[in-house]
């Protein structure tokens, strides 16, 4: 990971070998810049967890993402691991679908349906409907900052809510100011507080 400050806040650069335990031990030790508007260019492909955890640490700080850069053609080979940056609120008819992980900076609007072959990451709350690892990978997450869908899915597994609910009974803990994560717990959607 790389910084670097600009006229308009920090420019923030992940790369493919970067770990969640590196990223946060140069984020924690540089907290105090974060607190400004925040440029995100990706390096190549990047894990959704290293992604997710630069999330965390720049909401934590008080900073903005104010916008996040896909890798450059030139540099990198685009697969279908790629991460797709939707970068506004999905509003109500809006499907995206895409194959590898997606990240939405805003929310996602009850009548959006997001899908995705990876994570997926909502820096808002998710009241729409989710699909992560659609191809089959049980390891994939959803992230959001609250998880109010009324269906979310993983790989094979779908957890719906009960008719004019969310997703309450799932949740391992009571809501709280942390962000949430669904993940597969032996073939079982779970909700619970992300701890990085």
């Amino acid at each position: 990971m790389k910084l670097r400050g600009t006229a308009g806040g920090l420019n923030l650069l992940i790369e493919p070998l970067d770990t969640p335990d590196g990223v946060t031990a140069m984020l924690e030790s540089r907290a105090a810049l974060l607190t400004e508007n925040v440029e995100i260019e990706l390096g190549g492909v990047i894990s959704g967890i290293v992604l997710e955890t630069t999330l965390t640490h720049i909401a934590r700080a008080g900073g903005k993402v104010s916008s996040v850069r896909p890798p450059r053609e030139a540099n990198t080979d685009l697969t279908s691991s790629t991460t797709e940056v939707v970068p506004r609120t999905m509003r109500a008819g809006m499907r995206i679908e895409k194959p590898g992980n997606v990240i939405v900076l805003g929310d996602v609007n009850p009548g959006a349906e997001l899908i995705a072959g990876g994570d997926i990451i909502v820096s808002g709350t998710l009241r729409g409907i989710a699909h992560a690892g659609v191809s089959g990978r049980e390891s994939a997450i959803i992230y959001a900052q609250h998880i109010a869908a009324p269906q979310v899915r993983i790989a094979h597994a779908m957890a719906r809510a009960p008719e004019g609910s969310g997703l309450e009974s799932l949740r391992v803990a009571a809501p709280s100011d942390v962000a949430e994560i669904a993940r597969l717990e032996a073939g079982q959607i779970v909700i619970e507080p992300y701890k990085p």
